[in-house]
């Protein structure tokens, strides 16, 4: 299986690390390097983040260099929180 799977992150998850950001849809469509529309697009929706792979691994991405971790299914539910500074992710 050599495809990369899209990353388990939910939609609301994505707008969470916006907002913890401050970062409207054009400054996550920059750091992503794709295009508003297309965040326009997914964030319309609800659930798993969905789009191309390799889109979806840009956004997460760009939002986990910006100092944002996700937080998985837990019995707590999904979520995100900002990282201390100083402090990398894998």
């Amino acid at each position: 299986m050599g495809e990369k799977s899209i990353p388990k992150v939910s939609i609301r998850q994505i707008k969470a690390a916006r907002a913890l950001l401050g970062w409207s849809q054009d400054d996550l469509a920059k750091a992503a390097e794709v295009s508003i529309p297309t965040i326009k697009r997914l964030e319309a929706l609800d659930g798993p983040l969905g789009g191309r792979g390799e889109t979806a691994e840009r956004i997460v991405g760009a939002i986990r260099s910006a100092g944002v971790d996700f937080i998985d299914e837990n019995g707590g539910g999904q979520g995100v929180r900002l990282r201390r500074p100083g402090r990398r992710t894998r």
